[in-house]
């Protein structure tokens, strides 16, 4: 194991040097990064050897992805390529906003080969029971799909009606938006279209399994055999009561993802440690730590509870830094993820107040 973290903390240092070198140099770089350099004291294409160095940048400001205009954020080198913009948030004011050119299809390709083919099987047709609109999810569910060689399925889902809902406390139309999103699902899983796999937030998945129970049936009968599911609603007591009582022995896998991140696997979770969770990122593309919430940097012990902070290597995007609206526990490496890892993940308490969870 420590032969296997030391490459691995190897590997991430040399991606760092490259990604840096990247998007710093003039030919190919990005345009907001390029203008920043000129703010700096030091020269990141010779003073950033690793990953470590990357404190020497000020923290990412969530503000910097708010508004245009957009191609300040791509790379000289992608300026002619086809562009997608993906949004967060959204419910107040301007979103956040990243582009991207093949990011979303690469995540959910890594992240393919960490689904075992019992339960995925290449070739199978799958259900998106998630947000649509300009979301990435959506996209990179239906790669997902495509790339193991199916057909993704996919329904309406406004993710900011709901929220908007949930604080004008208008529970009678919240309800009845959810039965629209779940009544498309039944809808879909009994249309003939031999859906096997399933993406959906936890508290879809439960909304849909309570549904199919009412009608007789489950997602065992109607044909599901594998679920992937994310959100800050995964805790190990759901997902205990998701096993005994929802799904009747369908292999489900937890993860942690967003646009800015991709898409952080989980170590398997089962009674054997108490349905814990913990999620590694897809490193060296993006980094996870659990840092002291008062500074923002400091990496905190193990099992020791902080915020999160990413850290996005890409050739498209690069985010030193960016502390999350989330916290959880830090975690040691493990056999298959080398690399820290963030266990108990939920909103972040500081911000917990203003913060509201729909349908994740």
């Amino acid at each position: 194991m420590e032969e296997n973290v030391a490459n691995a903390k190897t590997n991430l240092d040399a991606h760092v040097r490259d990604i840096v070198g990247w998007h710093f140099n003039p030919e190919t770089g990005t345009p907001f990064w390029l203008d920043y350099a000129k703010t700096l004291d030091f020269d990141p294409r010779s003073d950033i050897a690793g990953f470590d160095d990357l404190r020497k940048f000020p923290l990412f400001e969530d503000e910097w992805l708010r508004g245009g205009p957009l191609r300040r954020w791509v790379p000289k080198a992608f300026q002619d390529r086809p562009l997608f913009v993906f949004e967060t948030g959204g419910t107040t004011g301007i979103p956040k906003s990243r582009v991207a050119v093949e990011d979303f299809r690469i995540d959910y390709e890594l992240f393919s080969e960490t689904l075992p083919e019992a339960s995925f099987p290449k070739g199978a047709n799958w259900l998106m029971l998630g947000p649509s609109g300009p979301r990435r999810l959506r996209l990179a569910v239906e790669h997902l799909a495509q790339h193991r060689g199916g057909i993704c399925f996919c329904l309406d889902l406004d993710p900011r009606w709901v929220i908007k809902l949930i604080n004008k406390g208008w529970t009678d139309h919240l309800e009845a938006y959810k039965n629209h999103v779940i009544d498309q699902a039944v809808t879909l899983l009994g249309a003939g279209h031999d859906i096997k796999a399933l993406f959906a937030t936890p508290k879809l998945l439960e909304s849909l399994a309570l549904r199919l129970e009412d009608e007789g049936t489950s997602l065992k009968e109607a044909g599901i055999v594998g679920i992937f599911s994310g959100g800050t609603e995964f805790t190990p007591q759901w997902t205990r009561f998701a096993v005994e009582e929802l799904l009747d022995g369908i292999f489900i896998t937890p993860t942690y993802g967003n646009t800015l991140m991709g898409l952080a696997a989980s170590r398997p979770v089962g009674p054997h440690d108490g349905y814990k969770i913990t999620y590694h990122a897809p490193q060296p593309r993006a980094v996870v730590e659990v840092v002291d919430p008062d500074d923002g940097r400091t990496v905190v012990d193990y099992g020791a509870t902080g915020r999160v902070r990413l850290t996005t290597l890409t050739k498209e995007f690069f985010v030193p830094g960016f502390l999350e609206r989330d916290e959880g526990e830090r975690e040691a490496p493990y056999a298959s993820y080398p690399w820290d890892g963030v266990s108990g993940v939920r909103p972040f308490q500081k911000l917990a107040a203003s913060t509201t969870v729909g349908v994740y």
